[in-house]
């Protein structure tokens, strides 16, 4: 059986070799069809420290690492979660 992945943003990096990542998930409601927004939190694998806050991971799920760490990071595309200062976008 393949294993999941998942696609999400680095939401804290502050323990070592571990990024917390937001994955969200869309879908409509059954009844109204309203569109509903679901974030959940994974703890990841991170072995060499590299992502930072807002970049966009993709993971894969791997055997128990810790208590609560089940995925491993495996693509980092930098910064494509984040808002882009306001001195770039020319704002006061």
């Amino acid at each position: 059986m393949p294993r999941k992945e998942l696609v999400g943003q680095v939401v804290s990096d502050k323990m070592q070799q571990t990024v917390v990542v937001a994955v969200e998930t869309r879908f409509s409601h059954p009844q109204y069809e309203k569109p509903i927004i679901r974030t959940k939190k994974f703890k990841a694998h991170d072995a060499e420290n590299k992502c930072k806050v807002g970049d966009v991971v993709r993971l894969r799920e791997c055997r128990p690492l810790s208590k609560t760490k089940r995925w491993i990071v495996i693509d980092i595309t930098k910064g494509e979660g984040v808002l882009p200062a306001i001195d770039e976008v020319g704002g006061v």
